[in-house]
């Protein structure tokens, strides 16, 4: 009887010594060695990715988000802010999911085929209006103008980027917008322009924050008079 509970009690000491170790090295110095490790050669990542400007966290170079004017009284769906490049439709898991509106609960494409009647309507609804926001007096789209990504969510629902070819199609309305010439908002669409990574993966694109940030800058200038 003794032999036995002298047995359990060295089994449930050395039991609580692992408990103790493994927690002190997987709970505490494995968390701080990597949380270092990110913080020094990785910090901005680390972080979130954040974009600031002047001075303020305005989001993350990661995560898209919208540009909509504020709701009118009985309104539930905003319109979109036509003085601001616009990102892709934020659709993600669907409309009747939490993932609408770019909210970071969920994550995931609509997975609708592409026989799908509900995606069809949503993509020729979303080029009419493509269509008629994007047209100037001076500038008439065709539906044959329109890619792919303008009216169609990322796998994501979340993509922060948009390709050239839809950032440029919105050139001329937002110069319009904001009394600035095509070329100068043209200019800011290539300085903005990501090239593929390594310079062979994946596809130029345009990260609208960074984008939208430059344009407000140009714009404040133009409006102090510099």
């Amino acid at each position: 009887m003794n032999n036995s509970v002298g047995n359990t009690a060295r089994l449930l000491g050395a039991g609580l010594r692992a408990l103790l170790v493994l927690t002190v090295i997987c709970g505490v110095l494995y968390p701080l060695t990597v949380t270092g490790v990110a913080q020094t050669l990785f910090h901005a990542k680390a972080n979130g990715s954040e974009i600031t400007s002047d001075g303020k966290v305005v989001g993350s170079e990661l995560i898209a988000q919208r540009y909509d004017l504020p709701l009118e009284k009985g309104q539930t769906t905003p319109t979109p802010d036509l003085r601001w490049f616009q990102p892709r439709p934020s659709n993600g898991l669907g409309e009747n999911s939490v993932n609408t509106q770019y909210k970071l609960l969920l994550s995931g494409a609509t997975n609708l085929s592409g026989a799908n009647k509900d995606l069809i309507k949503q993509v020729r609804d979303a080029k009419a209006a493509i269509i008629k926001d994007n047209s100037t007096a001076t500038h008439r789209l065709t539906p044959s103008d329109v890619p792919a990504d303008a009216v169609t969510s990322s796998g994501s629902g979340l993509d922060p980027h948009i390709s050239p070819a839809y950032a440029d199609l919105q050139v001329h309305r937002v110069a319009e917008r904001n009394h600035v010439s095509v070329a100068r908002v043209q200019k800011l669409v290539d300085e903005n322009t990501d090239g593929r990574s390594l310079g062979f993966m994946g596809e130029p694109r345009v990260n609208v924050l960074r984008l939208n940030i430059a344009l407000r800058e140009l714009t404040t200038r133009d409006g102090d008079g510099s």
